[in-house]
C-alpha cells in the first residue's frame, strides 16, 4: 500500500511543475486551489477535455495528479494522512485523506467530479468548505470584482 501514497507524492510534485510550468500558480498553498479552478475552467468543459487543452492527453493521469495536488495542499494546511485501501482499476480514485478531526475527503474524486460537472464543483469552494482561509479569501475578492 505505501507505493500508492508515494504514487500520491510523486504524482502532486509532477503536477505541480507542470502547473507552475504554464503559468499557474501550484505552491501547495490553499491561495493555489484557485489557479487549480481556472486551469479546470480552461481545459475542460462539463466532462470533455478542450481540444489543444491540456487534458486532451492522458486525462486520466492528470486528474488523478490534479487530485493528490488538490489533497497536499488541504494535508499540508490542515494536516491528516493518506490512506490506500483496495486494489484494482479505481483502486487510485478511492485514496482518502483522514483529517486531523477524523473526518475523511477524498480529493481524486472531488477532481474527477469538478471535470465532469464544470463549475458547479468548483475545488476553490471545495478548499474553502474544508476552511482554507487563503482560499475563502481569494473566492471574496474574486466575487467582489465580478458583483
Amino acid at each position: 500500500m505505501s507505493s500508492r501514497i508515494d504514487d500520491v507524492h510523486t504524482s502532486a510534485q509532477w503536477i505541480a511543475r507542470a502547473l507552475n510550468s504554464s503559468g499557474y500558480k501550484a505552491d501547495f498553498t490553499p491561495g493555489s486551489l484557485p489557479d487549480v479552478e481556472r486551469f479546470m475552467d480552461e481545459h475542460s468543459d462539463h466532462g470533455v477535455a478542450v481540444a489543444g487543452g491540456l487534458l486532451a492527453t492522458g486525462l486520466g493521469p492528470r486528474l488523478f495528479a490534479l487530485g493528490t495536488y488538490v489533497g497536499e495542499t488541504v494535508r499540508q494546511a490542515l494536516g491528516g494522512a493518506w490512506a490506500a485501501d483496495g486494489d484494482g482499476p479505481t483502486a487510485e480514485m478511492n485514496i482518502a485523506l483522514r483529517l486531523p478531526d477524523g473526518s475523511i475527503i477524498w480529493p481524486v474524486q472531488r477532481v474527477t467530479k469538478r471535470f465532469r460537472n464544470g463549475p458547479e464543483d468548483s475545488i476553490a469552494f471545495y478548499g474553502a468548505a474544508l476552511g482554507l482561509t487563503d482560499a475563502s479569501t481569494h473566492l471574496r475578492r474574486w466575487f467582489r470584482r465580478r458583483g
